[in-house]
């Protein structure tokens, strides 16, 4: 394999990767709203002839495949994205897809959207170049609601389309470095019950909030307690959201609930994360109902695939497979030793391998720290550099068995 080739190809096809990125920025695609943005990327897909077949299943994930060997090798890239929020915070149009500066602006441009176009332009490459790949089958898959629900359209992809790839490559945003694991993370619910009175008459009632205040302080000190991984990272827990019910604004409540944030560090189970806070609310005195919420949010198509809001913990050790044929893959095509991290935040690989096992292993467009902000941009040369990268790394993967 000549990676000299797959380079200038790639640099070759970057006016087309940019140009379709804008096209996509430019379409809203907030979970649950991707059909626009999907019917786009499969126009893409088609017009480039580089697959032997595109297609989208029940949820609204869609697939380019290409080649027919008995090794199946995965690429993955979501397409929706959060909201904008404030408009006036932005620099640039969330949605003009802006070129300046050497970047592509945008919400999604940078998560994760840039990892599109070079997810179809490195299949593009692969059959430009004719690239050797007669064993293999290629899949590159454009998911859908990862933002809402990470790992659930990876769920209905091998538990109902029963694809189970050798591994996967997933491209979420990691500055053009290896990443090889990430914290799992899990929502929890607390529910508190008290007794509503006139707000004249406080000492009749049982004021809910001041209940769930006093969980919410242990919940504070919990946090400094949790365990800390020196690869991945402290596991953390806070409090992100705070509600009550009330018959008016002149009586004490009789409900208060709030939502927990938990981040889960090598160690640490579900069924820890969850002692923990009924542990915490036993040190505030208060009998506190604790549970793990469900998804139950459609999908663009109208399908809803429930599922507990619970995502692993993952690491893909140092010298597997994976982690060993992207970093030669990285060592072909620039000639220097990368080195391999983790992501901080949460990507589709808690179900890829957190709850299926099937390896894994990261590298994608733009810097984790865009995600989310009103500096949501990807760099051009990431996309030229993706491209390529995802175009090699089949062959260096499929050389190490």
């Amino acid at each position: 394999m000549d990676c000299s080739k797959i380079k200038r190809r790639a640099q070759h096809h970057q006016a087309n990767m940019v140009q379709f990125l804008r096209d996509i920025v430019r379409i809203p695609s907030e979970s649950g709203q991707e059909d626009r943005v999907i019917a786009r990327i499969k126009k893409e897909m088609i017009a480039t002839k580089a697959f032997d077949k595109v297609w989208t299943d029940p949820m609204g994930n869609l697939f380019g495949k290409i080649g027919r060997g008995p090794r199946i090798i995965a690429f993955d890239a979501h397409c929706d994205t959060v909201g904008v929020g404030n408009r006036a915070e932005w620099k640039h149009d969330p949605y003009a897809g802006k070129v300046s500066a050497g970047k592509v602006w945008g919400r999604g441009a940078g998560d994760q959207e840039g990892a599109i176009a070079s997810m179809v332009y490195a299949a593009k490459i692969m059959r430009d170049l004719r690239l050797p790949l007669q064993d293999v089958t290629l899949f590159m898959i454009v998911t859908v609601m990862e933002e809402d629900c990470d790992g659930l359209c990876w769920q209905y992809i091998v538990q109902e389309e029963r694809l189970r790839p050798e591994v996967v490559v997933v491209t979420d945003s990691t500055n053009c470095q290896i990443l090889r694991g990430q914290r799992g993370r899990m929502e929890i619910g607390v529910s508190v019950r008290g007794r509503s009175c006139h707000g004249s008459m406080p000492h009749l009632g049982d004021n809910a909030i001041y209940k769930m205040s006093r969980v919410v302080r242990e919940i504070e000190g919990l946090n400094k307690k949790l365990a800390n991984d020196p690869f991945l990272g402290k596991g953390t827990i806070t409090v992100t959201h705070w509600d009550c019910k009330t018959p008016s604004l002149n009586a004490v409540p009789d409900h208060a609930y709030i939502h927990i944030d938990r981040r889960l560090t090598t160690g640490e189970s579900k069924a820890l994360a969850v002692r923990q806070v009924r542990e915490a609310a036993r040190r505030a005195g208060v009998d506190a109902k604790v549970e793990i919420p469900m998804y139950r949010a459609a999908s663009y198509t109208g399908l809803v695939y429930p599922t507990e809001k619970y995502f692993p913990t993952w690491v893909m050790p140092e010298d597997s497979r994976p982690v060993s044929a992207a970093v030669e893959t990285y060592k072909a095509l620039w000639k220097k030793t990368p080195k391999v991290g983790r992501w901080t935040f949460s990507t589709n690989a808690v179900a890829i391998n957190g709850l299926f096992g099937i390896p894994c292993v990261g590298f994608g467009p733009a810097p984790e720290s865009v995600a989310h902000t009103v500096n949501d941009s990807v760099p051009i040369r990431h996309l030229v550099d993706s491209a390529a990268f995802y175009a090699a790394f089949p062959h260096h993967y499929c050389s190490r068995s």
